[in-house]
């Protein structure tokens, strides 16, 4: 076999494991329509872990399998590839739609409920009918319809992790957009999260408005700087 068709050979069997991945991916979605669920929707949050910055979720709706190369948990898809998949995720579901959950509403929750109400705010977005709902390991209690909660949903289900992808893609510009007001932090760099540059801009200039009061480093810097206000 000749290296040409040796890398032929490889491609191709790349090419089948995704394939096969996918399908599998999309299991739960088949089966809810298997049961005469027509629309499922998936629904996920990003941005739980980090110091500032709202709590973003999605909701995707789908007919049919998503067969998107590379779909997975926005967690372990490149980001310029979760910008390419987002656009195609767009383009191929039936409806979509954002929710969001401010710093001010995270401060008053605490993170998981305010996640929630990300999720229900997202929901209640979409315009056409959900059938069924798939989530990531959650019950929405506001969600009137059957709904699924999986464990590590995000990566394993189609449209729970199309979901995630939205909410990271969106979120990720918010942060980007946050930068522009508040350069000290490095929101661009790190989304909010706590990398040693976000705890040290913390620890020099202290918090601004849109850092979450609830979570310890804050509370820490928070110390440093007793004149802070929300």
């Amino acid at each position: 076999m000749t290296v040409s068709e040796t890398a032929a050979r490889k491609r191709r069997n790349a090419l089948e494991r995704e394939r096969r991945r996918l399908v599998r991916l999309n299991v739960f979605e088949e089966r809810a329509r298997s049961s005469g669920h027509r629309l499922v929707a998936g629904t996920d949050e990003v941005g739980r872990g980090p110091l500032a910055g709202p709590v973003v979720a999605a909701c995707v709706v789908v007919a049919g399998p998503l067969y998107l190369r590379g779909l997975n948990d926005s967690k372990q898809v490149r980001p310029e590839l979760r910008i390419e998949l987002a656009e195609q995720i767009k383009a191929s579901c039936v409806a979509w739609a954002i929710g969001e959950a401010s710093v001010a509403e995270i401060n008053r929750l605490n993170i998981y409920w305010a996640s929630v109400l990300a999720m229900e705010r997202a929901i209640a977005a979409i315009a056409s009918p959900i059938d069924y709902l798939l989530t990531d390991a959650v019950r929405i209690r506001s969600f009137p319809g059957p709904q699924e909660p999986v464990i590590k949903g995000d990566a394993l289900c189609a449209s729970v992790a199309a979901a995630s992808i939205l909410a990271k893609v969106h979120r990720d510009s918010l942060l980007v957009a946050l930068d522009s007001v508040h350069p000290e932090y490095g929101f661009a760099d790190h989304k909010g999260y706590a990398t040693q540059r976000h705890i040290e801009a913390l620890s020099a200039h202290g918090p601004c408005p849109e850092h979450r009061q609830g979570f310890w480093r804050v509370k820490d810097a928070m110390l440093l700087f007793p004149g802070f206000s929300e």
